[in-house]
């Protein structure tokens, strides 16, 4: 069974991230401890909020060089995506981990903030969206109306949809996650 540390920092996805994973046959554990990240066999980075609270957070426990000294996977939830970047925008610039480079920017075209469901391509699967900032960066690996719906780096993989809150097609999105090819 794999061990997944989901990070918790307050945000407000932590518990159906959680759940999600449990019901796929990960044993997981919700957690402000770096030592429980850095040993977690999958780590996760939920996201709903504030990129500056975020980020503050991380660093008052430490998960954030937990995560920057990871050799083992890490999977980045929305905001988690977010953060996994070089900077943000949001909240007036907000320095990001680092393990992705490019930056969040504010969603300009289209509806914001970006609520529903939404193609993935190439995933060839619909998923949930929610957000008002997006992904500008060359580890793109995966795009839905525009913007960028999933991106990797290393043992780093990032999405921009909510796999915990999209069914059947999150369900099998977690699923690969927890026994990467």
């Amino acid at each position: 069974m794999t061990r997944v540390a989901v990070c918790d920092y307050g945000a407000g996805n932590v518990r159906s991230v959680a759940i999600a994973l449990e019901r796929v046959g990960a044993q997981v554990t919700v957690t402000t401890d770096a030592e429980t990240v850095a040993a977690a066999d999958l780590a996760v980075l939920p996201g709903v909020g504030s990129a500056a609270s975020a980020m503050t957070a991380l660093r008052s426990a430490g998960i954030d060089e937990a995560l920057r000294a990871r050799t083992g996977p890490t999977l980045g939830i929305c905001l988690g995506l977010q953060l996994a970047l070089e900077s943000s925008d949001e909240d007036g610039g907000v320095e990001g981990l680092g393990l992705l480079p490019g930056r969040a920017r504010r969603l300009s075209d289209g509806r914001v903030p970006r609520i529903g469901w939404a193609a993935v391509d190439p995933l060839e699967d619909t998923f949930y969206f929610a957000h008002s900032f997006a992904a500008d960066t060359p580890a793109a690996t995966a795009w839905s109306e525009g913007c960028v719906a999933e991106a990797r780096s290393g043992a780093f993989l990032g999405v921009q949809f909510h796999p915990e809150k999209s069914g059947a097609a999150g369900a099998r999105y977690l699923e690969r996650c927890l026994s990467p090819a």
